[in-house]
């Protein structure tokens, strides 16, 4: 015997004295989840990164307090440990805290370290998801991270590497992709291109597609499609920047013939044909 399906309502509680991680995705708020815009709403206490949209704000109690504690590469940040410190101070008089962050807390957005220390602290702490710029940048041009023809997996990598870390293993990994068929998907790679494409070309072909997508999601987002051997120039030539992200592999072959100029690409809402 069948049985009905059923259609639950979310049970979170946004309560005073907890903190929530709350990704507000990569800047168009019509992609912020119905859980992110609940927990904004309740929130009395927003800590915001620099690189979350100021229409996500919008979901915001008037009486909530904002505070702007900076992150964005390149640039000048807030201390990791004031910002942590700020969460657990608001917490412990009783606010509901919500720290919001663009993209995903988990993906690149330090949420692990986040969570370790509030749980330290004797802080109740939750996680929202949002949706992560690798993702919706691509998506924006119509074109899957995975394809059963040209991709068997992903893989989320940082071009940026901790203080004293020596960072990601460029040649292993682009052996990898090359056996295994995967899409590579950079964040905060744009500084330290060089570097990656000259790593990468020891275990890719040159001509290997690949697409830089700056401010995804956003109304000012531009795009160039290139190659592997022509990444450095391709960023200097269409003065591309952060935030940005770099995506290599074959599904790239289905956004637009390669060496196409840099464009302004994002609709919000359009619709894509094969």
């Amino acid at each position: 015997m069948n049985m009905p399906a059923t259609v639950t309502t979310s049970t979170t509680q946004f309560n005073p004295g907890t903190v929530t991680l709350v990704g507000a995705g990569p800047g168009d708020p019509e992609l912020l989840t119905i859980k992110a815009a609940r927990a904004i709403r309740a929130a009395t206490v927003l800590l915001v990164d620099d690189l979350v949209s100021d229409a996500v704000l919008e979901h915001a109690s008037p009486k909530a307090r904002i505070v702007h504690v900076g992150k964005r590469g390149g640039c000048k940040s807030t201390p990791q440990a004031f910002i942590e410190k700020l969460m657990i101070i608001a917490a412990r008089e009783g606010e509901v805290v919500v720290r919001l962050k663009g993209g995903d807390p988990f993906i690149f957005g330090r949420g692990g370290e986040e969570v370790e220390h509030l749980r330290a602290a004797g802080i109740e702490v939750q996680v929202v998801n949002g949706i992560t710029a690798g993702l919706a940048g691509l998506t924006s041009l119509g074109v899957p991270l995975t394809h059963r023809e040209h991709a068997h997996g992903v893989v989320f990598v940082t071009g940026h590497a901790k203080p004293g870390d020596s960072g990601t293993d460029w040649q292993a990994l682009a052996a990898t992709a090359r056996d295994a068929k995967l899409t590579l998907v950079i964040y905060m790679g744009v500084s330290s291109a060089a570097h990656i494409q000259n790593e990468l070309l020891t275990g890719l072909p040159a001509s290997t597609p690949l697409v830089i997508i700056q401010h995804a999601s956003l109304p000012q987002q531009r795009h160039a499609v290139t190659t592997l051997g022509a990444l450095r120039t391709t960023i200097e030539r269409e003065q591309l920047g952060s935030p940005a992200v770099i995506v290599v592999g074959d599904v790239v072959r289905g956004i637009a013939a390669v060496g196409q100029p840099v464009a302004n690409t994002y609709t919000p809402g359009a619709r894509y044909r094969a």
